[in-house]
């Protein structure tokens, strides 16, 4: 998988979609001095005048690179789908003998 440059455009409730915290978060000083400033995806403010965030992860979709994220609600939507290794979540063992 490729690291894919994620803009997190802020919504009229200046929220965004935090894939470190898997929420939809207000994007405001204690966001960004609590979370996007320790964050190893934090790839920097989104533009000069601080529409948002870009960060910087590993995504299984396939999206474009940048990915322009304008809707938070849609980004956590589909961040909640996850790939299945072809051979199975686990591998278990069972047996009859206790």
């Amino acid at each position: 998988m490729a690291l894919i440059t994620h803009v997190n455009v802020c919504n009229t409730e200046n929220e965004i979609y935090c894939c470190l915290r898997n929420k939809i978060v207000k994007l405001d000083d204690q966001q960004k001095e609590q979370f996007c400033k320790g964050c190893k995806m934090f790839a920097g403010d989104a533009d000069e005048h601080g529409i948002g965030v870009a960060c910087v992860w590993e995504d299984v979709r396939v999206v474009s690179n940048p990915h322009i994220a304008v809707n938070p609600l849609e980004e956590f939507i589909h961040n909640q789908i996850r790939q299945v290794p072809p051979e199975g979540p686990a591998l278990f063992l069972y047996t009859t003998e206790w």
